[in-house]
Formats: structure tokens, C-alpha cells, sequence
């Protein structure tokens, strides 16, 4: 049976990622995630918001670029997978686990330096987690730039368009 497990999130950083290393020296970090989602309730005839905080690991330079780049607020683009990590809690010996999403393309959103929603293009991302080299979309992280890597987005572009998608959704 076939198998398929890619996550796509567009969302804003919920804290600022602190950027750790394994005994091994890789680096390693976690970022808190907020990914918005907006419908219209023809019941109550009103808009209504629904926000999702989903926790992503980042490895390699996505985890030291995320560790200089990123901060509370900043939108970003993660591309990933599903992993469950699972353990056993010492206090109640109960079995735990936990859904999170491993980075393997990231995409820097908005202006350097801007916090919040919206802004120009992106950074850019990675082609493969494994790889040591960051490739930029334009002069700086901040400036407009493509989402590098094969994907099929088209125009080379998220959506086809160096903006970000919109939080609003058209009624």
C-alpha cells in the first residue's frame, strides 16, 4: 500500500526559536507555529476564525536560519512531514504522545524585520533537509524571492505569486 506524508503550513511564529545542538554538534530547533483558518457561518451570518498552534522541528541550517531570522509574529512558510513522538510520562506512568511536523523546506514571509501579518515575497528555502546550503530569493532574507526546490506551485513561486496567501477569504 502506497504511503504519502507532506505537510504545507503557512502561519506565524508564536515564540522566538532558541536554537540548540545535539552531543553531535548538529543544530536543532523547535518553533510554535500559528496557522489561522477563516470560514463564513451562514447560521450566524457572521465570519468566524479558527487557529491551529502546531509545534515543527527544524534541523541543519533551517534550524540556525530559523534561530537568526525568525521571531515572535513572522510569518513563514514550513514544508514537511508528520512524525508522532511518543513516551511515557514519569509522574503518572501513563503512555503520551504527540503530533509534530520535522521542517524539510522553509520560506521566510514578509519584510526583514516584520513582525506580524503579510509583506512582500519570501527568503527562500532549502532543496533537501540534508543540504548545508541556504538558497536566498533575492539580495537579502527579507527581499522577494522564489520558493526554491522541485515543486509545482507554478511560476517558481508559492501560488504562483511572490506575495503570501491572504488571511482573507473572499464571501
Amino acid at each position: 500500500m502506497a504511503s504519502f506524508n507532506k505537510v504545507i503550513l503557512v502561519g506565524n511564529v508564536t515564540r522566538d526559536p532558541q536554537v540548540k545542538r545535539t552531543p553531535a554538534g548538529q543544530a536543532v530547533t523547535e518553533i510554535g507555529l500559528a496557522v489561522n483558518r477563516y470560514w463564513w457561518d451562514k447560521q450566524s451570518n457572521q465570519r468566524k476564525e479558527e487557529t491551529t498552534f502546531v509545534d515543527v522541528t527544524c534541523w541543519g541550517r533551517d534550524a540556525e536560519v530559523a534561530g537568526e531570522y525568525l521571531a515572535k509574529g513572522r510569518p513563514v512558510l514550513i514544508e514537511g512531514r508528520l512524525q508522532l513522538d511518543s513516551w511515557e510520562d514519569k509522574q503518572s506512568g501513563q503512555k503520551r504522545s504527540k503530533l509534530r511536523v520535522v521542517c524539510e523546506k522553509m520560506q521566510l514571509l514578509g519584510g526583514r524585520g516584520e513582525g506580524g501579518g503579510g509583506g512582500g515575497g519570501g527568503g527562500g528555502g532549502r532543496s533537501t533537509p540534508q543540504s548545508d546550503s541556504y538558497s536566498q530569493g533575492g539580495d537579502d532574507y527579507g527581499a522577494e524571492g522564489s520558493y526554491s526546490g522541485n515543486n509545482n506551485y507554478g511560476g517558481g513561486n508559492f501560488g504562483g505569486s511572490s506575495e503570501p496567501p491572504s488571511d482573507d477569504v473572499p464571501f
